[in-house]
């Protein structure tokens, strides 16, 4: 049997990971391949650092230009992260026929276009199973498992971070600031965990998945995100009440040519498969026409769950190299060509619940003024929650919308929080009451 060369850059958390299945699992991997998958040389730029597991002499190098011209290597796995050095890379390997893997969102959704492109004219692959839900073959399920269906809508918990501080809020009662800095002491969070816990991480992972899902690539900047700083134990508390949950959910749905794609905190039914998911784990819950409701749910990140996915993109390229037929087709779900079909609904133009949560002095006619003004932007009122404390100043009135549209919400609440009705800012939250 002809061994399969790889050639790894970066040798990060879930580069070590990658080794450790490479040289740990090496039988089965040859044996479910049809051949070996030999790591040729791996490149970082800290050679000295011990991660754990042994190399042979002369495989760690620091530079990896020469890995990309190694007539050994045939895969070329990029888990540098970024979107400078990593684009260089990717773009480098795939200029010299080399198939790439990576597990990099941000790289993909900032240049996946030139990527994918590139790949095409050049005939090589661009695999990508761990860039999006970790361990979860979602990548793989969407390109093939769907594939003869159209899917209408997706609704992910793609961020473990956020969702582990929202399960813990949720459980314990205590604000994000503690539950935040006790993610970081055990190392659950990052130093800096602002593109986690602002919704970045999970609109990068939203773009990949809205390509798949319905042929439009999107730009960043085109996914609203809003992260989870601002949600309070009284706002989980007020949800309970409701019967809803609180998740940070990307969100992406597709009608008549029309894509919607936004990243928020949101109330879901307590009843929902997705409300049930804590801590750090992922779930992506995708509707398709034919198929209906499915969910796919494991953990999102870490070092052999992201791992297991990078190697098995190993493992699918090696087949196709081994049976002299390498390319599958384009590495999204539809040919590159038909990424430009599709139009972006402005996040003022959906429509959807709200949860209004207002700060009020306690004095009669408040809640009358609050619904003049909704009413006078076509907002109805599906359910109110008004609790009066004894000697308080300020009180909460928490008020449940029926669909209404963005911007008519966001006018009225202009006009309520610009007028002396409410003491603080107003608490918005979005509602999705009827999950398909």
């Amino acid at each position: 049997m002809k061994a399969v060369g790889i050639g790894l850059v970066g040798f990060g958390t879930i580069g070590r990971g990658v080794v450790r299945l490479l040289q740990e699992n090496a039988s089965l991997i040859g044996d479910r391949t049809g051949a070996p998958l030999v790591l040729r040389h791996v490149a970082d730029v800290d050679t000295a650092r011990d991660r754990g597991v042994a190399l042979e002499a002369g495989v760690l190098v620091a530079d990896y230009r020469g890995l990309l011209e190694d007539d050994e290597i045939q895969i070329v796995v990029e888990l540098v992260g970024g979107t400078t050095v990593a684009r260089e890379i990717v773009l480098g390997a795939i200029e010299g026929g080399r198939h790439v893997v990576t597990a990099n969102k941000a790289l993909l959704a900032v240049h996946g276009k030139e990527i994918f492109d590139a790949a095409e004219k050049r005939g090589v692959e661009v695999r990508f199973e761990g860039s999006v839900g970790g361990g979860i073959p979602i990548i793989r399920a969407i390109q093939e498992g769907f594939a003869s269906d159209r899917i209408e809508s997706i609704h992910g918990i793609i961020n473990g971070t956020s969702n582990y501080v929202l399960s813990k809020m949720t459980a314990e009662g205590r604000p994000f600031d503690a539950v935040l800095r006790k993610a970081q002491e055990k190392g659950l969070a990052e130093a800096d965990p602002a593109f986690d816990v602002d919704g970045t991480d999970a609109a990068h992972k939203l773009c990949i998945l809205s390509a798949l899902a319905f042929g439009y690539y999107l730009d960043l900047d085109h996914i609203y995100r809003e992260g989870i700083e601002k949600i309070t134990p009284a706002d989980i508390e007020f949800s309970r009440e409701f019967g809803f949950t609180i998740k940070l959910l990307a969100i992406a749905r597709a009608k008549d040519g029309v894509i919607e794609a936004r990243v928020h905190p949101t109330m879901i039914p307590s009843s929902h498969l997705l409300a049930t998911v804590d801590g750090a784990y992922n779930a992506i819950y995708v509707h398709g026409a034919a198929v209906g409701s499915t969910m796919l749910y494991g953990l999102g990140a870490g070092e052999m769950p992201t791992a297991t996915a990078v190697v098995s993109d190993a493992m699918d390229i090696a087949r196709g190299l081994l049976r002299k037929a390498p390319r599958r087709g384009s590495g999204l779900s539809v040919h590159n060509s038909f990424l430009a079909r599709g139009q972006l609904k402005p996040m003022n133009e959906i429509v959807c619940h709200y949860y209004l949560r207002f700060t009020v002095p306690d004095r009669p006619g408040i809640l009358s003024r609050i619904s003049g003004i909704l009413g006078d932007h076509d907002i109805s009122i599906s359910s109110v929650i008004q609790k009066r404390r004894e000697h308080a100043r300020n009180v909460p009135i928490v008020i449940m919308t029926h669909a209404a549209r963005e911007k008519n919400l966001r006018d009225a609440l202009a006009g309520i929080d610009g007028s002396d009705t409410v003491q603080a800012p107003t608490q918005m939250v979005r509602v999705e009451p009827d999950l398909a």
